[in-house]
């Protein structure tokens, strides 16, 4: 898998930018507010439809321009597309794939897949449920459309099920319509927690891994699915986490009606990280919490590679500048085998990437390309036979 051109209109700061990669390796460079990062989230709303830095599209349009235009040219599945993304101007967003309207956003997952690790995403480790419950929805909607859809139909009853709570004081009535959304919920429920408990059981020996390679050994991570308490094994037949989800809901009906908030679900889900049997969250070091986040994205990345059998596009924003030389060496060691975009201020950190293009950025436009062998340390194409 992996994206061979992508054109840019009015997208962020870039006002038009056609450009090629390479199919290994591409180090995207420059001094910082250049344009690195809004590359990278170009690359993310190909994949998804949405961007990870921002709910509202109008927020992606480059100033003073009406709307912005994605398209970017994907080898997939042995599989030419072409995914064209249109938004702003205050239209209804488009989306197609080889010049078929999609129904949905979701079907742009069904091209391209990418694994995008952020300096933000420190989060994972150190804030609440709610970061962690984003990452294996967004991994999971990548790799199981029954999950996607059955995410959306969870989120729009519970937004539905939140209006009942909340106007129910004034309408009393409301409460007869309950059960009917509490039985749904249930059943919507119950497929995304068989789909998260499966997911994380194989997450976790890959981030056990990727960490315990990058810690030497020295430091052990353990990784586990957590959901509502009614639900004694997750991976149970979804029939009996119907039956498990009905009686947590019953458990907390009169609490949900007092509080007016929706209590019980898989909604607050959550995926805990533990570090030689401590909570990640509470104990880890800087140094740790970037190492497990970063473990937790190359395990996903490794998944999607044993169900799908091809890498997602990998984009590491920024990644290596807080790691220290040995760390550094870890990433670059793990990332082989599929199309791989860094960005980064200085190249130099990059000498031992082979096969690949740098591109440097200067104010939303490709200042210069440079195809290398071998990113040397001044990060200059090093004297390889055939070079």
């Amino acid at each position: 898998m992996r994206i061979d051109r992508v054109l840019l209109e009015n997208f962020r700061n870039y006002q038009r930018e056609e450009i090629i990669f390479h199919p290994q390796c591409n180090v995207i460079c420059g001094e910082n507010a250049q344009g690195k990062t809004n590359l990278l989230e170009a690359m993310v709303c190909l994949a998804c439809g949405k961007s990870p830095r921002t709910r509202a599209d109008r927020e992606l349009v480059r100033f003073g321009q009406a709307g912005l235009l994605l398209e970017g040219a994907i080898r997939s599945r042995e599989r030419d597309f072409v995914s064209r993304i249109e938004a702003g101007g205050g239209r209804r967003k488009k989306i197609t794939i080889n010049r078929v309207p999609a129904k949905a956003a979701s079907e742009l997952s069904g091209v391209l897949n990418t694994i995008f690790f952020s300096p933000e995403d420190l989060q994972l480790i150190r804030e609440g449920a709610a970061q962690r419950r984003r990452f294996m929805d967004a991994s999971l909607c990548q790799l199981r459309p029954r999950y996607a859809a059955a995410l959306a139909e969870y989120s729009r009853l519970h937004e539905h099920k939140t209006r009942i709570l909340r106007d129910c004081i004034d309408r009393p009535d409301l409460i007869a319509t309950l059960p009917d959304f509490n039985l749904r919920m249930a059943e919507t429920g119950a497929v995304l927690i068989h789909y998260r408990s499966r997911f994380v059981r194989r997450l976790a020996r890959h981030a056990a891994s990727a960490y315990s390679e990058c810690s030497g050994g020295r430091e052990r991570l353990q990784v586990s699915y957590q959901t509502v308490r009614t639900v004694t094994d997750p991976l149970a037949d979804e029939r009996v986490l119907v039956m498990q989800l009905v009686e947590h809901q019953r458990a907390h009906h009169y609490a949900e009606v007092s509080s007016r908030q929706c209590l019980s679900g898989p909604h607050k889900d959550d995926m805990e990280v533990l570090l030689d049997g401590l909570s990640a969250k509470s104990f880890a070091s800087q140094g740790q919490t970037r190492t497990a986040a970063l473990a937790l994205k190359l395990a996903a990345r490794e998944l999607h590679q044993e169900l799908l059998g091809e890498y997602p596009v990998l984009l590491l924003d920024d990644v290596l500048s807080e790691l220290d030389p040995k760390r550094q060496e870890f990433v670059l060691n793990r990332i082989g085998g599929g199309q791989i975009f860094i960005t980064c201020c200085e190249e130099d950190r990059l000498h031992t990437l082979l096969q690949g293009n740098v591109y440097r950025i200067q104010a939303g436009r490709v200042a210069g390309r440079e195809e290398t062998d071998h990113v040397s340390a001044s990060g200059r194409r090093s004297d390889h036979p055939g070079g």
